[in-house]
């Protein structure tokens, strides 16, 4: 088996263990809101701290990339994280788990932008929109089964049991990884070792401009889906009338859309090109967002969650790929830069889609989300032109 063979299941198993940690809380907002005594909207910025502090790392881990090796920094991010992931199980007040929610966003912010990075440096640009999808297959799935988890142990078994099993996962992935690096150092030898200006090398590459457009890109995405997202599974609980599970479940399709995507990326990759992937993505979102606010029934909704999924890793991988080439010479930073815009987006998104709550109700949010990013695919399909 060749490197690329070697690592991408593993950087997809870590990047499992990310989303899943990320996306977890989506559908358990309810029994927190129960259990703090809080209101849903408070409980809901565990979300942003995470975000904010996963955003806010990239400043480090892009540029320790670029020094140390994107993949031991992944590794030892992944051990790290368990810890945050434990800490958060326990926790007895908001206060300490927006702590420990916290310290988990601040390491897992190193593994899913270094595994695009790593990729970005190894494969071919004509075959790495095909192989960044199969990478972040782990991704997706973690998505799904983070959204999925959350409502179903939620609902079973109380809501600290989810965080104890990412602590697990964690732990295995981050082992694995590391000694697999151990037993095979050619798979990911060190960086330069170089002393790096982080700052410095972070303003050479926001004075591109093609690299300026594509994060102003992203961090717009982030705003609208995320921000949507993370009250999609609250708004069909309540609206519908349906469990925390059904609910999850339903969000997790949003997770098999991307799977899809994932499957055919080839194929579309081929046949939209770049321009048909951000129109049909932007609207698929557009389409889907709205249909989930206004569905009178499950089953439509889950067909708006899937195929909003399948149209957010359209226009989501376009974007990634093209940030693959920002910055080739300093790869780590600029793809940390990628995902530090992605989630602080996200992060803005879940504060304005709290602040619209009491305005507009959840319905409200999910349909700004919509007009947003279809408005979104157009304008980034026109810059690709």
């Amino acid at each position: 088996m060749n490197t690329t063979g070697r690592v991408i299941p593993l950087l997809a198993l870590t990047g499992f263990a990310s989303m899943a940690s990320m996306r977890i809380t989506d559908a358990m907002l309810p029994a927190l809101s129960i259990t703090f005594h809080k209101p849903i909207a408070d409980v809901a910025q565990n979300i942003t701290v995470f975000t904010l502090a996963y955003g806010l790392m990239q400043l480090v881990y892009g540029p320790l990339s670029d020094r140390h090796g994107a993949l031991w920094v992944i590794g030892l991010a992944c051990l790290a994280c368990a810890l945050g992931t434990f800490g958060t199980a326990l926790a007895q007040s908001l206060p300490i788990l927006f702590l420990f929610r916290g310290l988990s966003g601040a390491t897992a912010a190193a593994i899913i932008p270094l595994s695009m990075a790593w990729v970005g440096s190894h494969v071919p640009y004509e075959r790495r929109q095909v192989t960044l999808m199969h990478m972040l297959s782990g991704t997706v799935l973690g998505l799904s089964i983070g959204q999925l988890a959350g409502g179903l142990l939620a609902d079973s078994f109380g809501w600290q049991t989810a965080f104890y099993l990412l602590t697990g996962l964690f732990l295995f992935a981050g082992t694995l990884l590391l000694n697999a690096l151990k037993r095979h150092p050619e798979l990911a030898p060190r960086g330069t070792g170089e002393r790096v200006n982080f700052l410095e090398r972070i303003a050479s590459i926001l004075a591109i401009p093609r690299a300026r457009q594509i994060l102003i890109f992203v961090c717009l995405e982030g705003i609208a889906v995320f921000g949507a997202l993370a009250f999609t599974a609250t708004h069909l609980h309540d609206g519908l009338d349906v469990s925390l599970s059904l609910a999850g479940g339903t969000v997790a399709l949003f997770g098999i859309g991307g799977l899809t995507f994932a499957g055919l990326a080839h194929r579309m990759v081929t046949r939209l090109g770049e321009t048909g992937l951000a129109t049909g993505g932007g609207l698929l979102m557009g389409f889907g967002f709205i249909c989930l606010a206004l569905a009178p029934w499950i089953g439509l909704a889950m067909f708006a969650a899937f195929a909003t999924g399948l149209g957010f890793y359209m226009m989501h991988s376009t974007l990634q790929t093209n940030a693959t080439q920002m910055a080739p010479s300093a790869r780590g930073t600029a793809m940390a830069l990628f995902a530090g815009c992605l989630f602080l987006g996200q992060s803005l998104g879940i504060a304005l889609g709290g602040l619209l709550l009491p305005w507009s109700g959840s319905t409200g949010v999910l349909v700004a989300a919509g007009l947003w990013l279809f408005m979104l695919g157009l304008i980034l399909a026109r810059q690709l032109r």
